[in-house]
């Protein structure tokens, strides 16, 4: 991939908004992201007018949809695994795990997914802009970025859609989560007691290639995995090919738009009048909007935090939570 413009240089150190005027373009962002799930899940349901007032629907309730939303927004771009959080936590709140009801949650679960896409969507809106002006070829450095990131969504796309039924059938559990979490918190304190992670300078996104970035695209791969983290395995990817932890971080997000964007469509389409028979619009859509809320909170302090200190605080969380997780299963708590 060719260098970007200067322009496009000085955003690659994962910029934010600025304070002052945050506020505003959260409220704005929050209206835009419900209005983006209104029309998602209209054109994917016709005439759903009377589930759209409904309040109280079987299955989950508004203050457990709260929960799911905090959980999706706060783990999502964590390395952690937000998946794994989420079928922990449903199990914890005794939602139902199979049949309709079953298919039901977890199109929501995917489904409030948007609310964390807007949320980076906002926070690297300069980045979009760009992609969008490379559409258009008024950009070289939009169409580079766009190039390099439809590269990286491939593997992960294909190999989710024809393994569909297989991962569903034996990795959503607590079990292989457990594992997951487990073997990826161990691999990060491996990689940063090498240093392997903690190279000091790095290259700038600019200079990702697009052999890079189907390596990094290869390795999302096995974020299908739940409980691995698709975080996780692109910025350690992106890390252990020499990009810088700012690089590292923002493809990761930038992909990762793409690819939750990708599920969030699909799990629409296919499940989505399941998902609303049960929950009706007003409460996926209230879990949409606290989990847009939860990732600028979280994609925030995870940029600050990264730029001073190694990953290997996720690594000593994911252990830990993968141990809590063991005894919860054993005690037959979930």
């Amino acid at each position: 991939m060719r260098d970007w413009t200067a322009t496009a240089t000085a955003t690659a150190t994962a910029r934010v908004p600025a304070a002052d005027t945050a506020a505003h373009r959260a409220g704005r962002l929050g209206v835009a992201a419900m209005l983006a799930a209104l029309v998602v899940l209209l054109s994917a349901v016709p005439a759903m007018a009377a589930p759209i007032v409904a309040v109280v629907h079987t299955g989950l309730g508004v203050g457990q949809a709260i929960v799911l939303g905090l959980v999706e927004g706060i783990t999502e771009y964590l390395p952690i695994s937000s998946t794994g959080h989420l079928l922990v936590t449903s199990r914890l709140l005794d939602l139902p795990h199979s049949g309709k009801a079953g298919d039901a949650l977890k199109s929501y679960e995917i489904a409030i997914q948007s609310g964390a896409i807007v949320a980076v969507l906002g926070l690297y809106r300069h980045r979009f802009t760009t992609m969008i002006e490379g559409i258009t070829k008024k950009s070289i450095a939009g169409r580079e970025l766009l190039m390099g990131l439809a590269i990286a969504f491939v593997p992960a796309a294909v190999v989710g859609l024809v393994g569909e039924k297989v991962i569903k059938k034996h990795l959503f559990g607590v079990g292989p989560v457990i594992g997951a979490w487990a073997v990826g918190g161990v691999l990060i304190l491996v990689l940063v007691a090498r240093g392997l992670l903690t190279k000091p300078g790095g290259r700038p996104l600019e200079a990702l290639t697009s052999r890079e970035a189907a390596i990094i695209g290869i390795a999302q791969v096995a974020a299908l995995w739940p409980g691995t983290s698709r975080s996780l395995v692109t910025i350690v990817a992106a890390l252990l090919l020499g990009l810088s932890m700012s690089a590292a971080i923002e493809f990761s997000f930038l992909l990762g738009v793409l690819t939750l964007g990708a599920a969030t469509a699909y799990s629409v389409v296919k499940d989505g009048s399941a998902m609303v028979d049960s929950f009706g619009l007003l409460t996926p859509l209230i879990g949409l909007v606290v989990a847009f809320g939860a990732a600028v909170v979280s994609v925030r302090w995870m940029v600050t935090y990264l730029q001073k200190h190694s990953l290997a605080i996720f690594g000593w969380y994911r252990i830990g939570v993968a141990a809590i997780a063991l005894v919860l299963l054993a005690t037959n708590v979930i």
